[in-house]
């Protein structure tokens, strides 16, 4: 991955962050991107030749200055996501606005930024980080759930749009990864996850992060508009 740059949404922690490292490590350019300017800026400080820009995935204006200070981009991977958990009964408009504003809308125009600069060098990858409920559903994350599906529709509809640039669209599907947003779950869902995961232990985001770096690699080049699970067996 030398000479190539890779642009990554919610990169101050998480898969995100450890995505970022791993693309580094490949010999990356990594630029990084999140809400969280402090945390940025020492994360950054500690991965070699990386920047960072500030962006919030809710706001179109945030996403366009994003991508303009960062330049070329080669590689980009939709990471950022939120929830606002909550029955469907009960459940805010706000709170599916939202989370469909940052998970979804967010990521369609994350794309739209990088399409023209790929097509013009003819060659990109673009990896979406989906979740494993996006294909089994939750129960409680309707929002949440819906995002995730319709990152997967998002992915196999650009595979198709722009395969022929030589560019590759592709979804990963973690399962439960041990991050902070999932450690304030309680001990009783937490058992329950495990109880459901044949492998009988949750990921690491680099778990994550090694299935991102081989779809952003040369070797996974005729591969495209594919969904990567990366979840100890919970969905099949």
């Amino acid at each position: 991955m030398t000479n190539k740059t890779a642009f990554v949404t919610g990169a101050s922690r998480g898969i995100g962050l450890a995505c970022a490292r791993s693309l580094a490590e490949a010999g990356a350019r990594v630029v990084l991107a999140a809400r969280d300017v402090a945390k940025l800026e020492q994360v950054a400080s500690e991965i070699p030749r990386a920047v960072w820009v500030e962006i919030d995935l809710a706001s179109p204006e945030s996403i366009k200055q994003a991508f303009g200070k960062a330049g070329r981009v080669d590689i980009l991977v939709n990471n950022a996501g939120i929830t606002r958990d909550g029955l469907a009964v009960r459940m805010k408009k706000d709170d599916w606005d939202a989370v469909l504003a940052t998970n979804l809308t967010g990521a369609f125009l994350a794309i739209q930024q990088v399409l023209q600069g790929m097509m013009k060098e003819r060659w990109g990858r673009i990896i979406n980080i989906s979740s494993v409920v996006g294909e089994a559903g939750n129960p409680g994350q309707a929002n949440y759930v819906a995002s995730k599906a319709g990152l997967i529709g998002l992915t196999k509809s650009i595979a198709q749009e722009i395969g022929s640039r030589n560019i590759t669209v592709n979804a990963v599907a973690p399962g439960f990864i041990e991050t902070d947003m999932t450690a304030s779950l309680s001990p009783e869902l937490k058992e329950t996850m495990l109880a459901h995961t044949p492998l009988r232990r949750f990921g690491q985001p680099e778990d994550v992060a090694a299935a991102v770096r081989f779809l952003a690699s040369d070797e996974a080049s005729y591969i495209t508009g594919h969904v990567l699970d990366v979840n100890g067996g919970m969905y099949m």
